[in-house]
């Protein structure tokens, strides 16, 4: 049965195996020995001295020696290959052959295979009888009076490195369940742990205890003020700008990089300006643009974005812009685009009129241009194509003449 653990991954919680490819090679050698090289001369083209086949990653091999050449044009020559044996296609394989110095000085002819560029990548024999080797090895005349030849003997030593892939279960390889990392609980537990901290922070009369080093890791703004002084280095430190819950929330979020249970962030804005700018999920936005926390104001703004609805979209839309959330903002926009008849009928719209402008010029603007491209879409149908040039440009001119009009 396959060993499987449970992971998380971006807080998604898993099945998890594993498993992997090993490529590599196995390598094996033979030494042939040719003995009467004298008498081999005249045994004729293309006909071989062989060697006993021997066996190397799973495969038969075996040396062929061709005293006068393997070809009839390279007859002056010896030639020398190592072939394969088996019955198999595809075999991928390097190799080196070497010509050993029998007079002492071991400057022995080596041909490597192995030293290729990564580029070259191995040899494959495609079927059995391929080789690998050299037609014009060795000039036989050159050969004949060498330091290679002793006593009327050659020696030949081959190497062979075969390719072998492999893939394996790796689940089996650990059963031991490693644990999931308890590290954010355990710097959880120094949140509020009066006796190893160093700092205390003390809001609308609630105490919390804290620790320096992590809140200047983790908080641009915690790290400009601790290491540059500006009135935080006292060891008890005022806030008045930020909620005791908002401010707790913030401080778990910092030092355990997620948000614990809690109801507040799941409860849903109601269709008016206070249940927006008011939620406990504004407010922690606010908080972390605040004391820079840049992720925990994006998990602020995926959390305001599950409110996004035509009651709600105007209010949410002046926050976002109030506060810089990009993202928020642009969700908001893309809403308003899809209902845009709907949301400029809504309440919230009233309320951008009259304290957000601009906003709702970019909402009004929108609407220009969706009766554009409608305007431009009838006169696609219905205008000869002679005159829609003419006529796009004069429906053009009139929503220039309306933009104008509203701002005055």
């Amino acid at each position: 049965m396959q060993k499987r653990t449970v992971a998380r991954w971006n807080g998604i919680e898993s099945t998890h195996t594993s498993s992997r490819s090993v490529t590599e090679t196995v390598n094996g050698s033979h030494d042939f020995l040719i003995k009467g090289f004298s008498l081999t001369k005249g045994m004729g083209v293309g006909v071989p001295l062989k060697s006993e086949s021997f066996s190397v990653g799973g495969y038969e091999w075996g040396i062929y020696f061709y005293p006068d050449g393997s070809k009839l044009e390279d007859n002056k020559y010896v030639s020398i290959f190592v072939a394969l044996l088996s019955d198999a296609t595809n075999v991928r394989a390097l190799f080196e052959l070497a010509m050993l110095d029998q007079s002492g000085e071991d400057d022995h002819k080596i041909n490597s295979h192995f030293d290729r560029t990564p580029d070259a990548g191995p040899h494959t024999l495609k079927f059995k009888g391929s080789m690998w080797g050299f037609r014009r090895y060795f000039k036989r005349r050159v050969l004949e009076t060498s330091r290679f030849l002793k006593d009327d003997c050659l020696k030949i030593h081959c190497v062979v490195g075969v390719l072998v892939s492999s893939s394996m279960d790796c689940s089996n390889l650990n059963p031991i369940e490693v644990p999931e990392s308890d590290m954010g609980a355990h710097f959880g537990m120094l949140l509020d742990d009066e006796e190893l901290s160093d700092v205390t922070f003390v809001v609308d009369g609630e105490k919390f205890y804290a620790h320096k080093l992590i809140l200047t890791t983790r908080s641009t703004t915690f790290e400009t003020r601790f290491l540059e002084g500006k009135g935080l280095d006292k060891s008890e430190i005022v806030i008045t700008d930020v909620e005791p819950r908002v401010f707790k929330t913030m401080l778990q979020f910092i030092y355990i990089d997620n948000f614990l249970p809690d109801e507040e962030l799941l409860r849903h804005c109601s269709a008016s300006l206070e249940s927006v700018f008011e939620s406990f999920v504004s407010k922690l936005l606010i908080a972390a643009e605040k004391y820079g926390l840049p992720r925990l104001k994006s998990l602020c703004e995926y959390l305001l974005c599950q409110d996004i609805c035509v009651e709600t979209v105007a209010y949410l839309l002046a926050f976002a812009d109030c506060h810089d959330a990009i993202v928020l903002k642009s969700k908001c926009l893309e809403f308003s685009a899809d209902y845009l008849d709907d949301v400029l009928q809504s309440e919230g719209c009233k309320y951008l009129k009259k304290n957000c402008p601009l906003l709702l010029s970019e909402l009004e603007m929108m609407e220009c241009v969706q009766n554009v491209a409608e305007c431009k879409g009838k006169l696609t149908n219905d205008v000869p194509v002679g005159e829609e040039e003419a006529r796009v440009e004069e429906q053009n001119q009139n929503v220039s003449l309306i933009i104008v009009d509203d701002n005055n």
